[in-house]
């Protein structure tokens, strides 16, 4: 992993987590327990901070972001599809930003709150606990499921042992 303190700022990542050699992480970024960070994703805390939660997922080529003197914060349990942008935004408990989506400045998702692949969250938006979002710019399709819930945990349990398992079984093949 590539980690930097910059103008003072450092992160802290608890040793539980797991953050992908090719991923970065610079400034003031705090990594709850048992996070994994993939491979290409970017966590820039260099004048604004980064809050992420317990058991966490920042999939391959992510990039987390805060304007200066602000704060990205990202709950527990929560999964942020590959290539997605978060930036200066709050990503409440459970939630999930599809693949691709832009999750942009002030935007707010709820609680078990989904981001459709591709989807682009505005400035100031909301999206509300358990209610999935489409589109540019994202409007609310429907309420989650019961289902969809007991499906996604599962899912989200299996990334929180991704870090032990990175760090036990991730051979180098040369």
């Amino acid at each position: 992993m590539t980690v930097y303190e910059f103008e003072g700022r450092k992160p802290e990542i608890h040793e539980s987590c797991y953050v992908a050699k090719s991923a970065t992480v610079i400034g003031d970024v705090t990594l709850g327990k048992s996070c994994y960070v993939g491979p290409g994703a970017r966590i820039k805390g260099d004048y604004g901070t980064i809050a992420i939660g317990d058991r966490s997922n920042v999939q391959e080529n992510c990039v987390i972001h805060a304007r200066p003197d602000e704060k990205t914060e990202i709950g527990d349990w929560v999964t942020i599809g590959h290539g997605a942008i978060i930036h200066g935004a709050t990503i409440n408990d459970y939630a999930v930003v599809g693949m691709g989506s832009i999750v942009s400045d002030e935007a707010e998702i709820g609680r078990w709150g989904v981001v459709g692949e591709g989807a682009l969250v505005t400035n100031g938006q909301t999206v509300g606990d358990e209610k999935v979002v489409v589109g540019v710019p994202a409007k609310a399709i429907k309420q989650i499921s019961d289902d969809y819930k007991s499906r996604w945990k599962k899912i989200k349990e299996e990334y929180a042992s991704f870090p032990r398992r990175y760090k036990e079984n991730l051979i180098k093949m040369d």
